[in-house]
């Protein structure tokens, strides 16, 4: 049996602890087995590329951060765009086949599952796991990945309210988030912050800026707010993401968070600043959680191969993990409920999501 491995989309802790897993169960548990890896996600698909990965290639890689195949993005809305040679997606079929290919383990994001899916739907033998830092996917209670992203942020968050205290200032903290707020929501928890502002739950730059003047005229002498990037004004909720850049660059804005701190500032007269903490989120080692999980789901995704069950995607319900097929998870987000146990909580502890509740 040959099988082959990718990592597609963002990079993010507990990628080498699954491929250490699937190859370290196929080869103990599957005669003749042969593994591959594809390098920089579908890119290496696309081209035909591939290398073999034996068993001592995944040695002392658990706790490697990143991933050993490496990664690229390839947008799904031109996979079956007609190009020189034929589509992305064709050139992908006819290598899985000259790969001589019994599966492809796909880890990746939502994207990657989309694509995936129609790799599955064209008679490829995939199956998916869940991999990135949003927590967005749909069907599985949490993403690899995510729960280290959680721990960094939220050490960072620690590190940014000891300035904030000090300077006496307002600080607004980006997180990575376009779609589905999950991290900001749990860091910005787990540090305490007073206010969070995610995509889920549009927010009036009037009641934030309302809820920081009470703040500085009670006396409190700074204030922590968490902001996803993917956070709306609730004039910009009714806009697609391309019309809420195009909106925003009429009116000359960069981010929203520069924005808002600019206005804050202006109507507080509290000095405020801005922090983006990026990347700093996807790199590292991945904590104790995430090797387990990471280690769990790949371990999961190869006993799926050597049972022949295609076409699907690991996935964690409770404490069991389990798997959801392709086609009913890809293209559909996990996303934050703004009515949900977690949100009710942090505003019955105080935190403000700038929604006028």
């Amino acid at each position: 049996m040959r099988y082959g491995i990718l990592t597609s989309g963002g990079d993010c802790a507990g990628l080498n602890a699954v491929i250490r897993s699937i190859c370290l169960y196929l080869y103990r548990n599957v005669k003749n087995a042969e593994i591959v890896g594809i390098p920089e996600g579908y890119g290496g698909l696309i081209r035909g590329e591939s290398f073999l990965l034996r068993p001592e290639d995944v040695e002392g890689i658990l706790a490697q951060g990143g991933t050993i195949l490496k990664t690229s993005r390839q947008p799904y809305k031109k996979m079956t765009v007609p190009e020189e040679g034929g589509s992305r997606l064709s050139k992908m079929i006819a290598n899985y086949r000259k790969m001589g290919l019994d599966c492809l383990f796909t880890l990746g994001g939502a994207g990657t599952h989309k694509t995936a899916a129609l790799l599955s739907m064209e008679g490829c033998n995939v199956i998916g796991v869940p991999k990135t830092i949003d927590n967005d996917i749909f069907g599985t209670d949490v993403t690899f990945g995510f729960q280290t992203a959680v721990e960094v942020a939220t050490d960072a968050l620690d590190r940014i309210a000891t300035t904030a205290r000090s300077h006496s200032r307002i600080m607004l903290v980006e997180l990575m988030g376009n779609k589905a707020g999950w991290l900001t929501l749990y860091s910005g928890i787990a540090a305490g912050v007073d206010m969070i502002l995610i995509p889920e739950i549009p927010f009036s730059p009037d009641d934030v800026c309302s809820r920081l003047c009470e703040r500085v005229r009670a006396g409190n002498r700074f204030t922590m707010v968490a902001v996803a990037e993917g956070a709306v004004l609730d004039t910009e909720a009714k806009f697609k993401k391309d019309e809420r850049v195009f909106v925003r660059a009429e009116r000359g804005e960069s981010t929203v968070t520069a924005h808002l701190a600019e206005l804050i500032a202006e109507r507080t007269g509290a000095e405020t600043r801005t922090s983006v903490l990026g990347y700093l989120q996807r790199g590292g080692t991945p904590c104790a959680y995430d090797r387990l999980l990471s280690s769990r789901l790949g371990g999961y995704a190869a006993m799926l191969a050597e049972a022949g069950k295609f076409g699907v995607t690991v996935a964690v319900s409770g404490n069991s993990v389990t798997y959801n097929a392709l086609a009913d998870i890809a293209g559909r987000y996990k996303l934050v409920d703004p009515n949900g146990d977690a949100v009710q909580f942090a505003k019955g502890i105080g935190i403000a999501f700038g929604d006028g509740t």
